[in-house]
């Protein structure tokens, strides 16, 4: 089904360009304070990530749509890095593994059959087509709700909404934060039946990237009454429950890499290594499960190609449902192995991406289409430290296997978008390439009301913390009661 993104109408757009002059940078300054900020690692201190006034709007039936194409490919990737990992071809997942992260696989991967939240991340031109899936920590639940609730907070103020009916507005435009905690609550209960947990520790590194988002989820989780606590590895102990500050948790939301776990200067990653390999939650029920293999590009790569070979779909499980969000949402993606595919992917380089099959951050992407561009030569100099024309780089991509090695995928083809970018008190207006990212749940007994969230960046490479903004999601019967609270100001102002 071919859909273009639907812009918000146009007198909403010009009614929040110019509202935002005067209301700017309140929303800039109110979002950062909320939690839409990036924490540096080695000194703890936060800088803002920007926030559009302009928001993207779609119909709820449309962002259903995608929520549905994101649970299919989401529960067929699953299966596939499963199917995968116990066959032959083993190596094209396990070995793009860490080694801690190879054997919490190895002793996992054929019981894993639930994540409580993936993220799979679209580009939408002609149609909305998959990039990748994410399920080791598919962030941006929190960061999302700032962004949309903010936007109509503040709008909706300046345009004379009372309080009540912004609060009923932000209700009708949905909550990522919300559906985590349900997730959370219906994973929880999969593995202890009829039982809900006493306490929840939201666990991640001291000073990690998205910790402002971690301490918003858990004070949204303690307003739903949950009794809920951001903790640290080093803050971890108990030989028969997992305890910190002198509290008990019985469930665990995992927001640390397990690669992490690996490295000699963080405290309390032996006792999270043992944690995260009991069976079935002996001291506490962990969500989500150690599940790196299900983000390794190579499996995502392999479901591009289970589209035209039935025997693969057959072996990995995929059913009917699967396969046609396969065939309707996946782009031309394969592992980039053997002479013939790099020649191919050579001689054309502005059809292609080539990816790093298991990284994370952008780091190791690279556009053919941008090999001009300084952007794509600080990438090359970062990943192989000096530049590379593109048929270098592609003969070097082609027999690295760092990271399980790369995939290729055919390029979407999307534009840049005008948006107004708001960080402090300054207003500027830009080009964005946007991206449009849906949550799902795999092997919940229901899906929760998931929705998206999206992100701007003036590069092809959208990433938050590599630089960007996130912008608004308003679904369009919220988008369309703020353009009637600007109408109604302005009538009621002649």
């Amino acid at each position: 089904m071919a859909t273009e993104r639907l812009t918000p109408p146009d007198p909403l757009l010009e009614a929040l360009r110019s509202g935002a002059r005067h209301f700017g940078p309140e929303l800039a300054t109110t979002a950062y304070q909320r939690g839409l900020a990036v924490t540096d690692k080695a000194s703890g201190e936060t800088r803002p990530i920007p926030i559009t006034a302009t928001p993207v709007v779609l119909p709820k039936a449309e962002l259903d749509r995608r929520q549905q194409l994101a649970a299919r490919l989401s529960s067929a990737t699953l299966k596939m890095s499963r199917a995968v990992c116990l066959g032959s071809a083993s190596e094209l997942v396990l070995g793009a593994l860490s080694p801690l992260e190879r054997k919490l696989c190895e002793a996992t991967v054929a019981q894993t059959d639930t994540l409580v939240t993936t993220r799979v991340d679209f580009f939408v031109g002609q149609q909305v087509r998959a990039l990748e899936v994410n399920a080791t920590i598919p962030a941006m639940q929190g960061y999302s709700d700032i962004a949309a609730n903010t936007l109509i907070e503040i709008a909706g103020r300046y345009w004379g909404l009372a309080p009540h009916a912004t609060a009923a507005l932000m209700a009708k435009n949905g909550s990522n934060a919300l559906a985590l905690y349900r997730a959370l609550l219906s994973g929880y209960a999969k593995v202890r039946p009829g039982k809900t947990p006493n306490r929840i520790a939201l666990l991640s590194r001291r000073n990690d990237a998205q910790l402002t988002e971690q301490r918003y989820l858990c004070e949204r989780l303690r307003e739903w009454g949950a009794d809920a606590d951001l903790v640290h590895p080093d803050q971890l102990s108990g030989d028969d429950a997992v305890i910190a500050n002198g509290k008990s948790y019985d469930l665990v939301y995992r927001h640390l890499f397990v690669r992490r776990l690996e490295e000699a200067d963080l405290k309390g990653a032996q006792y999270v290594r043992a944690l995260l390999a009991e069976p079935n939650g002996t001291r506490a029920v962990v969500l989500n499960p150690p599940a790196s293999q299900v983000e390794v590009k190579a499996a995502f790569a392999l479901l591009s190609q289970a589209s035209e070979e039935a025997d693969l779909a057959r072996d990995a499980g995929l059913n009917d449902e699967e396969l046609a969000a396969i065939a309707e949402s996946v782009p031309w993606t394969r592992p980039f192995r053997g002479e013939a595919l790099l020649k191919q992917v050579t001689a054309d380089p502005d059809r292609y991406v080539i990816k790093r099959s298991w990284d994370y951050g952008g780091r190791a992407v690279f556009v053919g289409r941008t090999r001009e561009e300084a952007s794509y030569g600080e990438r090359v100099r970062a990943a192989y430290g000096s530049p590379l024309p593109w048929d270098q780089l592609c003969r070097r991509a082609v027999e690295d296997r760092v990271g399980g090695g790369f995939v290729v995928q055919q390029l979407v083809e999307t534009r840049p978008e005008p948006h107004l970018l708001c960080s402090g008190s300054t207003q500027q207006e830009a080009d964005l390439y946007v991206d449009f990212s849906s949550y799902a749940s795999v092997g919940l007994e229901t899906q929760p009301a998931w929705g998206g969230v999206c992100r701007g960046s003036m590069s092809h490479i959208v990433n938050i913390v590599g630089g960007g903004g996130v912008i608004p999601l308003l679904n369009a019967e919220v988008a369309a009661s703020l353009l009637n609270a600007y109408r109604a100001e302005g009538n009621r102002r002649r």
